[in-house]
């Protein structure tokens, strides 16, 4: 990921777009102001799976937004997003396919072709 956004600074655009305060904010998640505070200050790292659900939630992130929310947690904890572990597991091709992607050292362009065809199939 190249973007220059966190997770904190990611939770406060949307956090202030849903106009909630960050006080309403952690009462809604039930989470203390003060760990919201360095959440969102990057101060600490994205919290665990069930608190990183509540937070989506609490924001009705749209799909997209759900999206680039789990990849920035997971960046702030330098690893794979909370969504994806449990889906690789469960299918080997999966797990195939990244590796052999790996190994060969597939470019982007061909992620990319590989992606717009699966969204293009019904």
């Amino acid at each position: 990921m190249t973007s220059t956004k966190t997770f904190g600074s990611f939770i406060i655009e949307k956090r202030l777009d849903r106009q909630m305060t960050a006080r309403e904010f952690s009462k809604r998640i039930n989470l203390s102001s003060v760990y919201i505070c360095d959440i969102e200050k990057d101060r600490r790292a994205a919290p665990r799976a069930e608190i990183l659900n509540r937070m989506a939630d609490a924001l009705s992130l749209t799909n997209d937004e759900r999206n680039t929310f789990y990849d920035l947690a997971a960046q702030s904890k330098n690893t794979v997003s909370d969504d994806l572990p449990d889906y690789i597991m469960e299918h080997e091709i999966v797990r195939e396919a990244l590796r052999t992607s790996k190994e060969r050292n597939i470019d982007m362009g061909m992620w990319r072709g590989f992606i717009d065809q699966m969204k293009s199939t019904k």
